[in-house]
């Protein structure tokens, strides 16, 4: 069996790849896992369970529940709400572990499992890898001990989770939203209901679209993968600045009053100065990846605030984050870390501190975005490779150095392995597209001859 936990949980087609029995079995072995690492501390177990509004999210809400409850494990079930409210909830009532059903952006057949420890935050890799080992003893017919009598979990609604969760993201304010009108795409996703109530009770004026969930609708061409709709919604309605979740509302994207997208790069070098002028940005330092445009670094230089820089994954930022204190974190594609008020991405309260800026500066948010200038970038994934040569090959090596002379300060070179696939990528950046088109074709040729 291959590892089943990815980068951000279990996933695949709902019903085939991840399957009612699969789901009931990860919560037990869960269960169980977090049992003998000490985490119930002689104490009766409980869980925070949500879920985005994804059909089939219904029957494996229902597995991971009897998954839960048959291993002794107490059962709140918060219903649909972002990932980062389900993360909030389990610090917040000191729960012993949390489970968000979602495939966040993936289209609606796709579902995935998610585990938090207590305290909100994602499972350690040595953690999953012992629930993966689990999961398949039990499922190869290893007996269990299973409680019964009053030993067996109980389950109710936590219907107070999402008015929490809401005063939660209101007290993170620093200041109100009065005179914005902000449009807000849910992607007809989990936020469709927290996010637009959270907006109004701080003031803004708010226009919804993408808000009418179905269990069949989620990221159905809206949301922060689908830009489109909310340009236009913007520009239509003549908006301050528009707010686009995905479908668990982890991260979030915006558009200014042009219609223009502002990306997480740049909503990092609007949040990271904000901060520093509150003195909330600790060490006046922001955590991002090495996918992070040129044009970020380059301007967190320029207003001199440290960039520390990590692999690619909001886990990776999250470590370094918290290993070192840091505030402020996140990733191009919009999952942005406030640590002082999450352990995960949260595109909710990213969008509000972003409207939040706005109303405190009185400044658009296309002037504000203009502190970095985003360098042209070119990727191209080069197939049928062997990956694993990437960082021993002389013959790549030399190449990689030819192009960062011909790029000098104005643009760099990046090449990344795939962690599944046999394939490398190359990200090329420079102030001048042709040239960066240039270089990332020179480059893709270099990694078929050196590693194919």
């Amino acid at each position: 069996m291959g590892r089943l936990f990815g980068t951000d949980g279990v996933r695949g087609v709902a019903n085939a790849d991840l399957t009612a029995e699969m789901a009931l079995g990860l919560s037990v072995a869960a269960a169980h896992v977090l049992a003998e690492a000490g985490t119930f501390e002689g104490h009766r177990p409980t869980a925070v369970v949500g879920r985005d509004p994804r059909a089939s999210g219904e029957f494996l809400e229902a597995a991971v529940v009897a998954g839960l409850a048959s291993a002794g494990v107490d059962v709140l079930r918060v219903g649909v709400l972002p990932t980062p409210a389900v993360a909030y909830l389990t610090g917040e009532l000191g729960a012993d572990l949390g489970v968000m059903l979602s495939a966040s952006h993936n289209a609606m057949p796709d579902n995935g499992v998610k585990f938090f420890a207590r305290g909100g935050h994602k499972l350690a890799d040595e953690l999953e890898d012992r629930i993966e080992s689990v999961y398949e003893e039990h499922r190869t017919g290893a007996p269990w001990d299973r409680p019964t009598g009053a030993g067996v979990g109980r389950v109710r609604a936590y219907e107070e989770g999402s008015e929490r969760y809401v005063a939660h993201l209101l007290s993170a304010l620093p200041n109100r939203l009065d005179g914005l009108k902000v449009v807000l795409d849910e992607a007809h996703g989990a936020a469709a209901r927290v996010s637009p109530e959270v907006f109004q009770r701080a003031g803004a004026e708010v226009v919804t679209i993408g808000a009418e969930p179905d269990g069949l609708n989620i990221n159905d061409g809206c949301g922060s993968t689908h830009l489109d709709k909310i340009k236009a919604a913007v520009v239509e309605h003549g908006a301050d600045l528009g707010i686009a979740h995905d479908g668990d509302a982890d991260r979030c994207l915006a558009v200014d009053h042009t219609g223009a997208e502002v990306d997480g790069d740049q909503i990092l070098a609007v949040l990271a100065l904000a901060m520093r002028e509150r003195s909330v940005l600790r060490s006046e330092t922001v955590v991002a990846t090495v996918m992070s445009n040129l044009g970020f670094k380059l301007a967190m230089e320029r207003e001199g605030i440290r960039l520390v820089q990590t692999a690619v994954g909001d886990r990776y930022v999250l470590e370094e984050m918290k290993e070192h204190g840091f505030a402020l974190g996140g990733e191009q594609s919009g999952h942005v870390i406030i640590l002082d008020h999450a352990t995960t991405g949260d595109g909710t309260l990213t969008g509000l501190l972003l409207a939040a800026r706005v109303a405190q500066s009185g400044r658009t948010l296309a002037d504000l975005a203009g502190v970095m200038e985003r360098l042209p970038q070119v990727l191209i994934n080069v197939p049928d490779v062997d990956r694993t040569r990437v960082g021993t090959s002389a013959e790549l090596s030399a190449a990689v150095a030819d192009a960062e002379r011909e790029l000098g300060e104005t643009g760099r070179v990046l090449l990344r392995p795939s962690g599944t696939e046999p394939l490398v990528r190359v990200m090329v950046e420079a102030a001048d597209i042709e040239q960066a088109r240039s270089v990332a074709g020179r480059l893709a040729d270099a990694v078929k001859s050196a590693l194919g």
